[in-house]
């Protein structure tokens, strides 16, 4: 299937670049397939306390005290932080998650970082000041925007994270074969679309300073998001990142590993049990 929609978008591409660009903007704010509930998530899934809210999906566990917010990635769940979930439950945490919208139960259409913006305010708003937020893969830009526009977490962990906005666009080319011509007119659409017409998107969303500690989680295999884009993090954070890089794993499994969760969650509680190195311009660096 990939290899019949690259022929088909690089042959209209050649004919027209902007329709190319309308074609591959109508695929790329598609899901295609939305993340059902594992067997090993169902208990934790139906033990969440669920409210809806403007048609997206909220969870809630535990009893209020000391929450931590969960916000995954493009073609997943709340469900798949169910580890994570059991985990804080028993350290008395009570996790917080959502389905983005036209992911999980959650309706409507693909949304904005804006609106998962709001939606995260809005969980912080009843459930918050968040003790912590994790994030995973194309989440990790979701959360940390949130946090960088006024919501408040003390501690963070990304794990397999996006990094930079350009990012998106970019590897959906490169996975179908896209030229630079086709990149250009997806832009456009997605800027068009979504933000008004405004090109300051791609730096503006892309992950900025902060201050917040952060622990940054990558593997070495990650086939989805490249281990490279952990540097951006531990770049733009400077002295407050810290990194814990993993092998074999990929982008999946690196979410339910028991030795990732229990580093994840000692950081959380206490940055000292940790203790990861503080990123050095000749140590540390996430093998490309």
């Amino acid at each position: 299937m990939r290899k019949l929609v690259s022929v088909g978008l690089r042959a209209i591409g050649l004919l027209s670049p902007r329709a190319g660009g309308w074609v591959a903007f109508r695929l790329w704010r598609r899901p295609m397939a939305r993340g059902r509930v594992r067997g090993a998530e169902q208990a934790v899934h139906e033990a969440a306390r669920v409210e809806i809210v403007d048609d997206v999906v909220t969870y809630a566990w535990g009893d209020g005290a000391r929450p931590v917010l969960l916000v995954h990635g493009w073609r997943s769940r709340a469900s798949r932080f169910a580890p994570f979930v059991e985990r804080l439950l028993e350290l008395g945490y009570s996790p917080v998650s959502y389905d983005a919208p036209a992911h999980g139960d959650s309706g409507g259409e693909v949304a904005s970082i804006l609106t998962h913006q709001a939606i995260i305010r809005g969980l912080e708003e009843r459930h918050g000041p968040f003790e912590a937020a994790v994030g995973h893969s194309l989440g990790v830009l979701f959360a940390l925007y949130a946090v960088r526009e006024g919501v408040a977490a003390k501690r963070l962990v990304m794990i397999s994270g996006v990094a930079d906005f350009a990012y998106l666009a970019d590897t959906f080319c490169a996975a179908l074969g896209l030229g630079p011509r086709i990149n250009r007119e997806l832009r456009r659409y997605i800027e068009r679309g979504y933000f008004g017409g405004d090109r300051d998107i791609w730096t503006r969303f892309s992950v900025g300073t902060g201050k917040t500690e952060l622990l940054v989680i990558h593997n070495d295999e990650d086939e989805i998001v490249d281990p490279r884009q952990a540097q951006i993090l531990l770049r733009n954070y400077g002295p407050q990142a810290h990194f814990l890089p993993t092998t074999g794993l990929g982008h999946r499994r690196i979410l339910s590993d028991p030795a990732v969760m229990t580093e994840a969650i000692a950081f959380l509680q206490d940055a000292d049990q940790l203790q990861p190195e503080t990123p050095h311009p000749e140590r540390n660096q996430v093998p490309g």
